[in-house]
């Protein structure tokens, strides 16, 4: 049974701004632009829970992605001379970072994409 919505927010909006949203509202998988804005406030209403905790993780991935890059290309430029290379260590870190990444995801995991209207 589909649900029944009686009250209404309104937006003020120029033509401009209205075109744009509806194109990002599409690309988002979303039928009509007022789906996509109550989407868009469910998510926020959770990442208003702990959005600061998130952030923190997300900045904290970004460091350690750039901190393992750089181990890669060491271990690229060592190969490349004909160095023996150990990249166990390198490789666990990433597993560990990917298993980070999965949980982050798993928190974070919006509602736009558990319900398309």
């Amino acid at each position: 049974m589909p649900e029944i919505r009686t009250s209404r927010l309104s937006v003020r909006a120029r033509p401009d701004e209205l075109d744009r949203w509806q194109v990002v509202a599409r690309r988002a998988g979303h039928h009509t632009t007022a789906a996509w804005i109550r989407a868009l406030l469910r998510d926020a209403e959770f990442a208003g829970q702990e959005g600061d905790l998130l952030l923190a993780e997300l900045r904290g991935l970004r460091g350690d992605l750039a901190r393992i890059g750089n181990n890669l290309n060491q271990l690229a430029h060592a190969a490349n001379r004909g160095e023996a290379v150990a990249c166990a260590a390198t490789l666990d870190d990433i597993d560990a970072l990917k298993e980070r990444t999965d949980r982050l995801l798993r928190r974070i995991r919006p509602a736009s994409r558990q319900t398309i209207h």
